[in-house]
């Protein structure tokens, strides 16, 4: 019985491992066609080079920059203001949904305003925050602007969805609320926490690509505007693309912590 036990679990584990493998040949083998299917189509005249570049010339113009050292400043700046940004959304959203929680008639009167604040397009927002800061902070608002208030709801309705029976044995054994959050509430919504994390910093990423297109020298919203006023089409492209491998580079590493915190 044992045997055939772990012999059906030997081949559940292989049948896992292969569907990886298959899932992975498949997004690579995608990527690799869209490529092809971009360039061949670019040399043989199917699309306009010039409006839609190919793979090669994008290739080429990011070489270019990177021997010349011209991307660099721009690579260093988005990824900075992301990362910052991204860190204030972590603390001040976790800051924010534990004061709500321990303060509901607080919780009650702002709710109303974080919702408006989360649905309000934040594109709106940043030509007002450009004139009202007008320094290198409105970048790191913008990405904040974004996230932040969407971060604080999540958290703050996983806080109220604790475990009521551990809540009440905590009331039971005298403890307040200081117990509950310390005891019950975070230690429960840490796989929240990580899910809204993975969310955040995508969302950074996008604000700050928007206050980067509207009041911006260096960054690579930035360099998208110039190279579209200037008909520098592959930069634009090649911007958009590096943006996709930061977004993904980003949400990976998160992904990683996650896994080890479930751990």
């Amino acid at each position: 019985m044992m045997s055939e036990i772990s012999y059906h679990q030997q081949q559940y584990i292989r049948h896992q491992k292969r569907e990886k493998k298959l899932v992975l040949f498949l997004r690579i083998f995608i990527l690799l066609f869209f490529l092809v299917l971009w360039e061949i189509s670019a040399r043989t005249g199917l699309i306009d080079s010039f409006i839609f570049s190919s793979p090669v010339m994008i290739w080429h113009s990011f070489c270019s920059m990177c021997r010349d050292g011209s991307i660099f400043p721009h690579l260093s700046v988005t990824i900075t203001e992301t990362l910052v940004s991204f860190l204030f959304v972590v603390v001040l959203g976790a800051g924010m949904a534990v004061l709500l929680w321990t303060c509901p008639r607080l919780a009650k009167i702002t709710e109303p305003y974080l919702v408006v604040l989360n649905s309000l397009p934040k594109s709106a927002l940043a030509p007002l925050l450009i004139v009202w800061l007008a320094n290198e902070r409105t970048i790191i608002v913008c990405g904040m602007s974004v996230a932040i208030f969407g971060s604080i709801l999540n958290l703050y309705t996983g806080f109220g969805e604790a475990d009521p029976e551990k809540l009440k044995l905590i009331e039971t054994l005298g403890g307040g609320k200081k117990e509950k959050l310390m005891k019950i509430i975070l230690p429960s919504s840490v796989p929240l926490l990580l899910s809204v994390m993975k969310v955040n910093i995508g969302l950074c990423l996008v604000g700050v690509i928007i206050g980067e297109f509207i009041g911006a020298r260096k960054g690579l919203g930035y360099l998208i505007i110039y190279s579209s006023q200037t008909f520098k089409l592959t930069w634009v492209l090649m911007s958009i693309i590096i943006l996709c491998i930061i977004a993904i580079i980003l949400y990976g590493l998160l992904g990683l912590i996650e896994k080890r915190a479930r751990r």
